[in-house]
């Protein structure tokens, strides 16, 4: 079996902590990755993975082995990057995620954009509000809302939303504007799970943040219901701000106790390549870090 496929492989493994992780990456049967890592082990000696019924674990030799190999892969992307030039048409299924909102009305149309843009290119996406895992859905790009975990993906910081409390006015103007935090209690609440802990609205206090217990009249697992109650005049919804920017623009919610708002959330294009990454998503990736960065529901 050809080498530079068997590191390939032995990587895949690595980077996805398991062998299906590593096969869906590559496209191959779970079977055939064994076969290859079976091999490899046999050609130098050495145990590079162990394996037990639940996990698969590098060795030190393995990971010492795994840091070399990115390394020869790295340097022969760049090489035949270099022969096919770097401005060749990119080619493939790009997969991204995103939340349900967020990629509805901010990525989309960075997505057609570039899939006009690169015509042999086709896209797969993920629009779900729920944090996927991209070594195991094989997920080449995602963008991120929030605070990231530490991990071994690449980053970019792209720009912020803020957390808002809007209702509309027909609600304000029947049921009153609340003031402070604590006249939440008198209001009818719509809360989402995931924007926050169930049960809480964390509200910022001077230069600190702290939690408001909630006794929500309605909870919803999407954002765009808590939205349509909103702007149905049930009650007082919490959304980010690009979830509800045209809403605002056009009048139909209104935000209330905006001297309490929270600290704004941090917004990431996150991709597991680094500098290996194929063509069609470095071309996606430089695209929407263009777009996104100067996108008025993100600054």
């Amino acid at each position: 079996m050809d080498r530079l496929h068997l590191i390939n492989v032995f990587v895949s493994v690595v980077d996805a902590g398991g062998f299906a992780g590593a096969a869906r990456k590559l496209g191959l049967s779970p079977p055939s990755v064994t076969r290859a890592i079976n091999e490899l082990e046999s050609h130098l000696g050495v145990s590079l993975l162990i394996r037990t019924t639940r996990v698969v674990r590098v060795t030190e030799a393995g990971a010492r082995y795994a840091d070399d190999c990115r390394n020869v892969l790295s340097a022969m992307a760049n090489a035949n990057a270099a022969v096919t030039g770097m401005h060749g048409a990119p080619s493939g299924v790009l997969t991204i995620t995103a939340p349900v909102l967020f990629g509805s009305r901010v990525v989309t149309p960075v997505l057609t954009e570039y899939l006009q843009r690169y015509p042999e290119v086709a896209a797969s996406c993920y629009f779900l509000d729920r944090v996927v895992n991209m070594m195991e859905e094989g997920v080449d790009v995602a963008v991120r809302i929030g605070e990231l975990p530490d991990s071994s993906m690449r980053a970019i910081r792209v720009g912020r939303v803020r957390r808002l409390l809007v209702a509309s006015p027909a609600y304000l103007e029947r049921c009153g504007v609340p003031l402070t935090p604590e006249d939440l209690v008198e209001h009818a609440l719509v809360s989402t799970n995931g924007l926050a802990p169930a049960g809480e609205w964390r509200l910022r206090i001077g230069s600190k943040e702290r939690p408001f217990k909630l006794n929500a009249r309605m909870a919803t697992t999407t954002n765009e219901s808590a939205l349509r109650a909103a702007m149905d005049g049930f009650g007082i919804a919490r959304l980010l701000s690009y979830q509800v920017a045209e809403e605002l623009a056009a009048g139909q919610v209104v935000t209330v106790l905006d001297e309490y708002e929270p600290h704004p959330l941090p917004v990431h294009v996150v991709h597991h390549e680094g500098s290996r990454a194929s063509m069609k998503t470095r071309a996606f990736v430089d695209l929407a870090i263009e777009r996104l960065r100067h996108h008025p529901a993100l600054t």
